[in-house]
This record gives C-alpha cells, sequence and structure tokens, in this order.
C-alpha cells in the first residue's frame, strides 16, 4: 500500500489523507517534516538525497525530510524519520513552519506545510542508501553562500527556508 500523507488547509488543519504519490501529482497541500541536526560547533548536517528518489535525487538537502503519517505527531514523526533515513537518535524541538508550492517536473508538485526541527548532535550518522548516499558537516554561512552560488545543487525546500534557520539560531 502506499504511503498516506496527511491534507491540510493553509492553516495547517487536517482535511483529509491520500497517497503520497497522488498528492504530489496534484499538488495538493499535505503536512511535511524538516529536520536540522547541528553539531556543538553550530555546523549543520546536509543528506544528499538518493539518486533513486522519485523526486529531487542527487540533491544536497537539510539532514531528513518526510511526512507524518494519518493520525501520526509531527515530533514522534520527525525523530521516526532521523532514524529510518540517518540511524541518528536525538532531541528535537520544533522550531518554525512555513508553506511551500514548487514545480519539481515530471509531473510532480511538491506543496507543503512543512513543520521544521531543529536537533543537536556529534557523530555521523548511519545512512539508508535508499534515501540518502552521502552527508556532510557545512557551517550555516558557507551553506547560505553555496546555496547562492548554485541553487541547483539543493533542495527547493531547503533554499527556501535557510534565511529563517539561520535567524533562528542567531
Amino acid at each position: 500500500m502506499e504511503d498516506q500523507v496527511i491534507l491540510v488547509d493553509r492553516h495547517d488543519c487536517e482535511v483529509g489523507s491520500t497517497g503520497k504519490m497522488a498528492a504530489h501529482r496534484r499538488g495538493e497541500l499535505h503536512r511535511a517534516i524538516s529536520i536540522f541536526v547541528f553539531d556543538s560547533d553550530g555546523q549543520v548536517m546536509l543528506q544528499r538525497r538518493a539518486l533513486a528518489k522519485y523526486h529531487s535525487g542527487g540533491l544536497w538537502s537539510n539532514t531528513c525530510c518526510s511526512h507524518p503519517r494519518p493520525g501520526e505527531a509531527n515530533a514522534v514523526a520527525a525523530r521516526r524519520r532521523l532514524q529510518e533515513e540517518m540511524g541518528i537518535d536525538c532531541e528535537l524541538q520544533e522550531a518554525f513552519s512555513f508553506v511551500y508550492r514548487a514545480d519539481l517536473g515530471n509531473g510532480l508538485v511538491e506543496h507543503e506545510f512543512d513543520h521544521v526541527f531543529f536537533g543537536q548532535y556529534d557523530g555521523g550518522p548511519i545512512l539508508n542508501p535508499h534515501e540518502a548516499d552521502d552527508w556532510k558537516w557545512i557551517p550555516l554561512a558557507q551553506l547560505t553562500t553555496d546555496v547562492c552560488k548554485r541553487p541547483e545543487a539543493y533542495s527547493y525546500w531547503l533554499a527556501a527556508c535557510l534565511d529563517r534557520v539561520v535567524s533562528c539560531r542567531a
């Protein structure tokens, strides 16, 4: 059975659920989670999305991103997916949320009400090869500069919220 996502309105009130691919083909607004893990030096861990991902494969992105399941709390989903994608378990705190819409090509539209979480972890991940094929630590200032110079190397949602991430960390 296809993974289900939670459909929401512009106020993040649930209005139903549907299959993940169906939501992306129709561009329906649905709930998402994005996780930024920082080390004790303030660097952020990025992952390079696996080439086989259904969209944005091979792009650098935040530490982890996914969707809560129907009936699953955002914080629970964030911690679960961080463990499943990156093999990391750490405390997470919701920092902010935002809505974005992006045409990803191949008939897919990302339209998400994204809840952004921050965590602290010193160490390396254990990558799930179905999700990520590389990772790195990078200072936020360097990431901001590189996203401006090479936006095509990064996921849309990372670039869309990076200024807010930086301001929350200041």
